[in-house]
């Protein structure tokens, strides 16, 4: 039987030392403990098509504006939402496009198909 060789290239080496830093592991499961709650995707997937309010998010995810402010709270200390004001207003929106891409990738593994282009 062949001995299997395994290229390393810059992108693995990399993701090699990610997986050797501890504190990048933690941040990373936190980040996956926050998508694996379906009211916290559901407000993701609704701010992939833009930034929203509350209001907005309440009609979306059908739940309290008190369990949309809980659940908002803890995606923007995972890093995966922002915010901002607007007169009284707070609005929200994704932190970057690795959001989408988590939210994509998590969709099309589960067996669907996402277009997030032009997102």
């Amino acid at each position: 039987m062949a001995e299997e060789t395994h290229v390393h290239d810059d992108a693995t080496l990399g993701f090699e030392h990610l997986l050797a830093d501890d504190d990048v592991i933690y941040t990373a499961t936190q980040i996956f403990d926050a998508l694996s709650d379906f009211t916290r995707f559901q407000i993701l997937g609704a701010l992939s098509t833009g930034e929203r309010g509350v209001t907005d998010l309440e009609e979306v995810c059908h739940v309290s504006q008190s369990a949309i402010s809980h659940q908002l709270r803890l995606l923007r200390d995972r890093g995966l939402v922002t915010a901002r004001r607007d007169g009284q207003r707070v609005i929200y929106s994704l932190a970057d496009d690795h959001v989408i891409t988590l939210i994509r990738v998590g969709l099309e593994h589960a067996g669907h198909t996402f277009d997030v282009e032009g997102v």
